[in-house]
């Protein structure tokens, strides 16, 4: 590991703004679970949540404009997270905050129902079919969201991969999910919807490639079981 990434590995377990849940085990619960709102941000605001966010562009966007709002960015590499960290503090931003931990434990993270909304921005497609059980739209997944989430909470998925695209959206089909929202080229919209619009680092850099952006939205019913596991 080279040595900016061991600095910033180190620095953020001092940021405020940064929890460190990445030693959280199968079975453990976090100190914060059911309480986010009130010991993280000191309040009682709805919790918003990014998955996989990276640098957090997502969060970051989401919370200049809704400070109504706490956003959360979830991801396991602490490097990418300080980067996230620093920007919301450059820019003022007390309404956001970023989890290092594994997507895996959301439910140990989060009470029930603690979690008004998911973002899942531009996640590894996982294209090999022996590993399709790790894309982050998995009915494993799909039910660990289910736990946190409120009643007709939606998640949001954006990618460029037509694969995860096409993967997601059949699942949603056979599990007769409601679908809110789905965009087959987010660009080729006009307008674009303002949440849409927004663009993280490796969006910039797929539509400079010509990526089609695909969208979906979706709602899980309380309680939600997948018919079929992969």
């Amino acid at each position: 590991m080279g040595k900016q990434k061991l600095r910033r590995y180190s620095e953020i377990t001092e940021f405020e703004n940064v929890h460190d849940l990445s030693t959280l085990r199968p079975g453990d619960t976090a100190l914060r679970a059911g309480k986010w709102a009130m010991e993280c941000f000191g309040n009682s605001r709805p919790i918003i949540i990014e998955l996989a966010c990276g640098k957090g562009d997502y969060a970051l966007a989401l919370a200049a404009r809704f400070k109504e709002y706490n956003f959360i960015g979830v991801d396991k590499k602490g490097d990418r997270l300080w980067k996230g960290a620093v920007a919301a503090k450059e820019q003022g931003l007390d309404n956001v905050a970023f989890i290092r931990g594994s997507i895996k434990h959301l439910s140990q993270i989060f009470g029930p129902q603690e979690i008004s909304e998911i973002w899942i921005t531009f996640p590894d497609p996982y294209l090999k079919n022996r590993r399709r059980s790790r894309r982050l739209t998995a009915p494993g997944f799909l039910e660990i969201y289910a736990r946190i989430l409120k009643p007709d909470s939606l998640v949001h998925l954006k990618t460029d991969s037509p694969e995860l695209f096409e993967f997601t959206t059949a699942v949603i089909e056979r599990e007769k999910l409601d679908i809110k929202d789905i965009i087959s080229d987010v660009y080729a919209l006009n307008p674009i919807p303002e949440l849409l619009a927004i663009q993280t680092y490796y969006e910039k850099m797929h539509l400079e490639e010509n990526r089609t952006i695909r969208y979906v939205s979706f709602r899980l019913p309380v309680g939600f079981k997948a018919k079929l596991k992969l």
